[in-house]
């Protein structure tokens, strides 16, 4: 009778304590360049998820965790991994990068060859795939706002953005393609075919609407 009392009045405590313990927040991971750097100062596209989830009453439901560096190529990302991101423990990630490696090429005779880039994107998704994260791929947006294909990297862009898109496909991975949202929209919104100011205040970095429109396709892919 004791021990039937015992087993009950346990049971009974774990339900009390089941009770006040809340679901473990999602934690969400940017991991990327000078982007991501600023997308977690205020009105950049990670402040602007979190002030979305707040208002939508899902704050409790997400942590959002921004892992930017400035300048970072694919295998910066590689080399710094295992302290900014697996350390963090998250549940899924995200990679935003291809800019730097693309840019480099031409403005500071560095970057990263294309058949390097493959590698280096293969090796980061498959470790932290082997830590049980959750990864989605993101292309890179733009090097310029010209709608007609006439910005100097325009060609690299589309090649490396090309090789993101069948990599997601043929891994069944998730992707969220910035380069064709940020070329449709400026084919929508960018008449004059200016290179800057559409979505960007420097032909790379994001203004007020390339925030916004990030974090709405950023978003989108969390759900």
């Amino acid at each position: 009778m004791m021990g039937k009392l015992f087993l009950l009045t346990t049971f009974i405590c774990c339900l009390f304590l089941l009770s006040f313990r809340g679901d473990k927040k999602k934690k969400v991971l940017f991991f990327g360049d000078s982007i991501t750097q600023m997308g977690v100062k205020k009105g950049g596209y990670i402040d602007l998820i979190n002030q979305d989830l707040a208002n939508k009453g899902l704050a409790d439901k997400f942590e959002i965790v921004g892992a930017g560096i400035g300048g970072n190529k694919i295998y910066d990302l590689y080399l710094r991994m295992d302290k900014d991101v697996l350390e963090q423990k998250p549940d899924v990630v995200f990679i935003w990068v291809g800019v730097n490696d693309v840019w480099h090429k031409s403005s500071l005779g560095t970057g990263t060859d294309y058949d390097k880039f493959g590698k280096f994107y293969d090796a980061v998704v498959k470790k932290l795939q082997s830590n049980g994260i959750k990864v989605i791929l993101v292309t890179p947006a733009a090097i310029g706002e010209r709608n007609d294909y006439s910005n100097e990297q325009d060609g690299d862009l589309n090649l490396y953005s090309g090789w993101i898109r069948k990599y997601a496909a043929d891994n069944t991975l998730g992707l969220v393609d910035l380069r064709k949202t940020f070329h449709d929209y400026n084919v929508a919104n960018n008449p004059s075919n200016v290179d800057r100011g559409i979505l960007t205040t420097d032909r790379v970095h994001l203004n007020e609407k390339g925030n916004a429109l990030v974090a709405t396709e950023m978003w989108k892919a969390m759900q």
